[in-house]
């Protein structure tokens, strides 16, 4: 069935005046966010205050274009340290109100600082005794007068050749958002291991939350011979366990070096035959180690500055209890 939809005639497309639209269209918007740099006052000081001081969540309210920016200053506060949640305004006032408490702070959204919505979630607001800020593109709004603190995001031309659809207005309300959190952030404190802790999922996440304990080879997995082992058992461990090393170990069951690939190798390079030896003819004796609840990444970097495939892993006497391989870390998703 073909489809009813109408969209408006395409004129003639001109790849120059393409370039040119996107080039207005930065300008316009850069030039909205440095005079918001310019306009900057006590009144943002007053702004990151209270949030500071807010012993409850940040609750950012928006409605429509504004409701989208809205919702993404509450996640970015969220993630840097400060408690946020997105409301929004046409769903407030027909009951998620009740999502606002007395230790709260409202942030209120609306270009226009005139839409019947969010101004009828001030008063609510007030009763409660929660103090409000407001991001408004007119000071002398009606929403700009309730409000606690009052944050100028005016711009004098939306990118919109029309004048008309929500952009550089938009991209100013995200940027003050922006430079809230941010500001928050750095008065907190609030660290990269602290950002690892709300993002684990990610890249900065595994890096600074990812311990070797969490990533060895420990157990059954570990492969491991005695000192008098033969060659052939030697290999036949490091097959079944397939670390490309062995572990190996004296009467008392401790660490006494490690057998690798390598050391293969070179064994047979000097003896040439080497069906009659034992491990201990080729083994690496005092191999590096890394305590269990060191990093990860820390491990990697051990691994990668000494040309390292394998790395033992002990625990604080000095007990080999593990062991890494490079694909461990990799399959980890630390390197």
């Amino acid at each position: 069935m073909a489809s009813t939809e109408s969209h408006p005639p395409l004129t003639t497309f001109d790849r120059s005046a393409t370039l040119a639209s996107a080039r207005q269209t930065l300008e316009l918007e850069a030039e909205a966010i440095l005079a918001l740099k310019r306009r900057l006052s006590e009144d943002f000081v007053r702004a990151v205050e209270l949030m500071l001081a807010c012993k409850g969540r940040v609750v950012v309210c928006g409605l429509g274009k504004t409701g989208h920016i809205a919702r993404k200053i509450a996640s970015t506060l969220a993630s840097t340290g400060t408690p946020s949640f997105f409301l929004h305004a046409s769903e407030a006032v027909h009951g998620d109100l009740g999502m606002l408490g007395r230790q709260d702070l409202l942030v209120a959204l609306s270009y226009s600082g005139s839409g019947q919505e969010i101004l009828s979630i001030l008063p609510a607001a007030h009763r409660l005794g929660v103090k409000a800020i407001a991001l408004t593109g007119n000071p002398d709004s009606e929403l700009a007068r309730l409000a606690d603190v009052h944050l100028d995001v005016s711009v004098t031309l939306e990118a919109c050749p029309l004048n008309l659809a929500p952009t550089s207005s938009t991209t100013a309300s995200l940027a003050m958002g922006d430079a809230l959190a941010v500001a928050c952030l750095q008065a907190r404190g609030f660290g990269a291991a602290d950002f690892a802790r709300s993002h684990p999922g990610g890249a900065l996440g595994r890096k600074l939350l990812t311990r070797v304990s969490d990533v060895m080879r420990s157990g059954v997995a570990l492969p491991a011979v005695g000192v008098d082992a033969t060659m052939s058992q030697a290999l036949e461990e490091m097959s079944r366990k397939g670390m490309g090393m062995t572990i190996v170990l004296d009467d008392q069951g401790r660490a006494l070096g490690l057998f690798t690939d390598g050391d293969l190798r070179r064994l047979i390079e000097r003896e040439g035959d080497i069906r009659l030896l034992t491990v201990r003819a080729g083994m690496t004796i005092n191999p590096r180690h890394i305590h269990a609840q060191a990093l990860a990444v820390d491990a990697a970097l051990v691994m990668d500055t000494h040309r390292l495939n394998h790395l033992l892993v002990s625990q604080d006497d000095g007990q080999i209890i593990g062991a890494l391989h490079m694909h461990d870390l990799m399959a980890a998703k630390v390197i």
